[in-house]
């Protein structure tokens, strides 16, 4: 578990998602004002499961303030093949670093688990996203009618390999926006 602080003084933490959080990252799929419009189809029976959670490495990015907590975001790593199969920020923390965060996160566990490339096909609208996180254009995904009727940009995140004789870096504490 990693914890950063905002100016805000809110706390965020990233955390591993457990079978609780099943129905709150659900939501937070459906909600998602990125997939408005023509993209509601995509998202609007999706379920994210207590089952996916115990079978994939899903983590949260978990905000508190004096308020309480609540999910702000969370991604969710397959090992084989490798892939980022979700990355989802809530809109109200969008442009904070939240989602830099969490793939960062994202990073650091995929290296630990041995991975050197880690795909992603990206929503149209989160391509700029990627492209600021460091991802690389690959291709492009082909429309899927009925449920996904448009093409899709894919990327790759490549992973560097910890040296041998080079201290591992600890995560320093970071501002977020």
């Amino acid at each position: 578990m990693s914890s950063r602080t905002s100016p805000r003084g809110r706390t965020i933490t990233i955390r591993r998602a457990v079978p609780q959080d099943a129905g709150r990252l659900t939501r937070l799929v459906r909600r998602s004002g990125a997939y408005e419009g023509r993209y509601a189809a995509a998202v609007a029976g999706y379920r994210v499961g207590a089952d996916y959670i115990e079978a994939h490495r899903v983590f949260v990015a978990v905000g508190s303030d004096d308020h309480g907590s609540q999910i702000l975001g969370f991604y969710s790593l397959v090992l084989a093949p490798p892939e980022l199969d979700l990355l989802f920020v809530a809109d109200a923390a969008q442009g904070r670093g939240t989602g830099r965060l969490l793939v960062a996160h994202m990073m650091s566990e995929a290296r630990a688990a041995g991975l050197d490339r880690v795909a992603v096909v990206s929503h149209v609208p989160a391509e700029g996203f990627y492209h600021r996180v460091g991802a690389v254009r690959i291709g492009t995904a082909l429309a899927n009618p009925p449920a996904i009727p448009w093409d899709r940009p894919e990327f790759e995140f490549r992973i560097p390999p910890v040296r041998r004789g080079t201290p591992v870096a600890r995560p320093r504490r970071r501002t977020v926006a």
